[in-house]
């Protein structure tokens, strides 16, 4: 550890490198220039690499081990959403970045690419086969852990100067944090904030030394660029940071009041310029979250118990109670509780930044403020995914404590407390015997090191000896920390992997790229989940879709013709019912084998479908004087009637009696009070129903709501559905028997709601008929982001496009300006008029035209701000470049 020079010294030294200008190079008296080179960033960023290679190594994770990493969203979003930038970087993507064709029955990209694929790691799926996306996925987070740290160690010599290897050590602990470790893993673009924080963190340096405005704002646009959702908690914890050091530091502020003034005006411009660089962005996800089905109601069940919070703060364990996850690594947690012990700090000082790390830590387990952080929206899911900035604001503590020296006792002192918080924490859940080991042996190593006696540091082989025993104890301690975390997230049943690029899934993509036949019908991978978003990861054109963007528009309109969703819409489904085929123009679909087949096992079934396009001469339908069943709204949507849809009567049958209802029937049994976690509700067995129909045609039930079991006259099937969140499909049960009486019986839980109409028949051959009745497009072709159809002249009408009606369509007929088209049936509708022979529809995103006119004002001002910068070292060229006879200017 070498002498770091004092407060004064530093701050003299700012001054002087914000007097230098611009690209100067000042010598110093032993001849090196004032950039040195970047061993330290550079060795963070190898050693927390190592350490999380090494964690997976052992705990036999991929790509180390057959252990899946695709767990949660990483399986079910991101592997599948990297296998579509695969395509579009490779140009065999069904669209571009404006619609997915595949996905949702066609919905819209830019959001999604926007949100989930900008980091800038993602871009290396493209160099990689795509039967191996899963690699470059995990790529990204591993590069994301290395270049944060690196970055992280430079920021930390902007706060302070001091040995390079000694702030990567430290950096290492905010690589491998226990947010890394527990929340951005399994979200790759999420990994990005990780960056973001000391990018920001060196921009707002710049600004206290009065230097590199521009720059500064092409690191924030950046950070906004890469993933604005973490770069808001970036930004507001950067913000924080800066209002310290301009309270406490007057040396970096460069003087008293018009200095801090002058400070705080450059860092405000350079984030709302550098954010309007990034507006598209923003506007363009603004407009489709508005658009979207809004999730389930959050709710924040309050603050976790303090010392499951206090827990957190130490390396090792995963607890069961939700808490901000901050702990980064033993050398930090020893350096942090000696902090406000070491006398070379400025009392101020400590204040100022202890109270920084609680104001932070308790801001994130009060309502308001955790609102404040996750941009006024209570997340769905952890409400803890700030914690990243707190644990990057111990570390720059970290670092304040140990650039200034801290002498034995402090030391002691901060090991001290460290034991009190460990034993006080010792019955938690996020405290076992790795957190013991890590804490106990890890801590008193780095303790002995950073102890160590004068005269074995003053000899080559002492360093050695210090520097080797500090860096051991670093990446060992955050390796076996990921071991222990990835060992107790096993064991929990949301953590179960999906399988994506398996050989099964790898079978079914071979099997659907060589029946597609888009265009002019759709070839639909099913309903069966390989992950949630089956057809970015296998191809085809279906109409799963699991994303925050996906339209509301879209989700109703698929809904209402007999899909299924999860999650009130945000995860659609494919359509499992032969009309809803149909109407969707899939001429092919993978199915399983028999009805609740085994999984992985599927086939391919084709059928005649609808043309993509429909033709409509005269008005279009409105809704019929009968019921509004999904049956009628398909058979309206199509053109002609094709079932029939009798009543609902309860049959005999060893279950209770129903009681009836407006419109249906409710299955009696217990109303079941709130159950604990984990509780099986009563179930209600064998209620049976009875329908007539004309014997041989196929029996459809629809009850999206109803939960438990269907069995009718030649299929069981489990549905799952749920009022409000959780819709299940029209499917088939079997074929009308030989007495045409249709029997069903429904084994529930708790009190069921049943329609009277929820039972269709569809006899053999109407569907066909009503298909080839329907007029298609004499040619289709289709775009990246828009449809070309080519019509037979003839009296005026309607076309349809079997595509959900969203905002940003934009239609034209015939050459004609572009309208926005109606909707019929949830699906696009435009006007034609007699002889109409030409329709052309292209989509552009909402918000994206004026996302890209505050990009260009931002533009404008750096390239002002950029001109005006050149003009001055125009004129400064006839004279020398003034620097300090002898400094050495602060280390990037």
């Amino acid at each position: 550890m070498s002498p770091t020079p004092s407060a004064p010294q530093e701050g003299t030294r700012a001054r002087e490198v914000a007097r230098t200008p611009p690209g100067a190079t000042c010598a110093t008296p032993t001849g090196r220039t004032r950039w040195r080179r970047p061993a330290g960033p550079g060795l963070a960023a190898l050693l927390s690499m190592a350490a999380y290679c090494l964690a997976l190594t052992v705990h036999g994770s991929y790509p180390f081990g057959p252990r899946s990493r695709a767990v949660n969203d990483l399986g079910n979003q991101f592997v599948p959403f990297h296998a579509r930038l695969w395509d579009l970087l490779h140009d065999t993507a069904h669209g571009d970045l404006f619609v997915n064709w595949g996905s949702g029955y066609g919905v819209p990209f830019l959001a999604d690419f926007v949100t989930y694929l900008m980091n800038p790691f993602s871009l290396l799926v493209g160099a990689f086969p795509r039967a191996l996306v899963d690699l470059p996925v995990f790529l990204v987070t591993l590069l994301s852990i290395g270049l944060g740290a690196a970055l992280m160690t430079v920021l930390l010599g902007r706060l302070r100067p001091g040995p390079g290897w000694l702030r990567a050590l430290l950096a290492v602990g905010y690589g491998l944090c226990a947010w890394v470790l527990n929340d951005g893993f399994a979200d790759p673009m999420w990994m990005w904030g990780l960056v973001s924080l000391p990018l920001l963190g060196i921009a707002a340096d710049w600004c206290l030394r009065r230097v590199r405005w521009v720059a500064g704002t092409l690191l924030v646009a950046l950070a906004w660029a890469g993933n604005f959702y973490t770069a808001a908690m970036a930004t507001l914890a950067t913000g924080l940071v800066l209002v310290v050091r301009l309270l406490v530091d007057d040396a970096v502020a460069a003087g008293p009041g018009r200095g801090r003034l002058r400070a705080a005006g450059r860092a405000a411009t350079m984030a709302a310029a550098g954010i309007a660089l990034a507006a598209p962005v923003l506007t363009v996800t603004l407009r489709a979250s508005r658009a979207a089905e809004p999730p389930p109601a959050a709710v924040y069940r309050g603050a976790p118990p303090l010392p499951d919070l206090f827990a957190q703060l130490l390396p090792g364990g995963h607890g069961a109670v939700p808490a901000p996850n901050v702990f980064v690594g033993v050398p930090a947690l020893l350096l942090v509780a000696a902090f406000p012990w070491v006398r070379a700090v400025p009392p101020r000082v400590r204040i100022a930044w202890t109270l920084l790390a609680a104001a932070i830590a308790v801001s994130f387990v009060w309502r308001p403020t955790i609102l404040l952080w996750h941009g006024l929206a209570l997340p769905n899911g952890s409400p803890y995914r700030a914690s990243f900035v707190l644990s990057g604001v111990l570390v720059m503590i970290a670092w304040l404590a140990l650039a200034n020296r801290p002498r034995p006792r402090e030391l002691a002192a901060g090991a001290s407390l460290v034991a009190v918080l460990l034993w006080c924490c010792r019955d938690r859940g996020a405290v076992g015997g790795p957190t013991w080991l890590v804490v106990v042996g890890g801590g008193a190593v780095v303790l002995a090191a950073l102890t160590a006696p004068a005269r074995l540091r003053a000899r080559p082989a002492g360093r050695a000896a210090v520097a080797g025993a500090l860096a051991g104890a670093t990446v060992l301690t955050a390796a076996y920390t990921a071991l222990s975390v990835a060992t107790v997230r096993d064991g929990i049943a949301w953590f179960a992997p999906k399988l994506t690029l398996t050989e099964g899934a790898l079978a079914s993509r071979r099997g659907l790229t060589a029946r597609d036949d888009w265009p002019r019908s759709r070839t639909d991978p099913g309903p069966h989940e390989f992950a949630n978003n089956d057809p970015l990861l296998l191809g085809g054109e279906g109409g799963a879709y699991y994303s925050s963007y996906v339209p509301a528009a879209t989700a109703r309109a698929l809904h209402g013709l007999g899909a299924g969703w999860y999650i009130r819409g945000r995860h659609t489904l494919s359509f499992e019912d032969p009309v809803g085929r149909a109407l969707m123009a899939v001429s092919s679909a993978q199915v399983p084998p028999v009805p609740g087949g085994p999984r992985g096992r599927y086939v391919v079934r084709r059928d005649r479908a609808a043309p993509l396009v429909t033709v409509r001469r005269g008005p279009l339908p409105g809704p019929g004087a009968g019921p509004d069943t999904v049956f009628a709204r398909q058979e309206r949507v199509l053109g002609a009637p094709v079932y029939e849809v009798p009543r609902l009567a309860p049959g005999a049958g060893p279950g209770p009696a129903p009681e009836r209802a407006p419109g249906g029937w409710v299955l009696l049994g217990p109303r079941l009070p709130t159950a604990p976690p984990g509780a099986v509700a009563p179930r209600v067995g064998g209620t049976v129903f009875t329908a007539r129909c004309a014997p041989g045609g196929a029996v459809l039930w629809y009850a999206p709501w109803f939960a438990g079991e269907v069995t009718g006259p030649g299929a069981v099937t489990r549905s799952v559905g749920r009022w409000d969140v959780t819709a299940a499909p029209l499917r088939p049960l079997g074929t009308v028997p030989a007495d045409g009486v249709v029997r069903v019986r429904l084994t529930g839980e708790g009190h069921q709601y049943v329609p009277e109409r929820a039972v269709g028949c569809l006899p053999a051959g109407r569907l066909d008929a009503a298909v080839r009745a329907l007029e298609g497009p004499v040619r289709l072709t289709a775009g990246g982001h828009d449809l070309t159809a080519r019509l037979r002249p003839g009296r005026a009408g309607s076309a349809v496009l079997a595509l959900p009606a969203v905002p940003g369509w934009g239609c034209s007929v015939d050459g004609g300006p572009p309208r926005a088209p109606g909707a019929f049936g949830g699906l696009l509708a435009v006007p034609l008029g007699p002889g109409a022979t030409r329709l052309h529809c292209a989509y552009a995103p909402p918000g994206l035209a004026a996302g890209l006119v505050a990009s260009g004002a931002g533009a404008g001002a750096v390239g002002a701000v950029a001109g005006a910068a050149a003009v001055r070292r125009r004129r400064q060229r006839t004279a020398p470049p003034t620097c300090p006879a002898h400094s050495t200017p602060l280390p990037k």
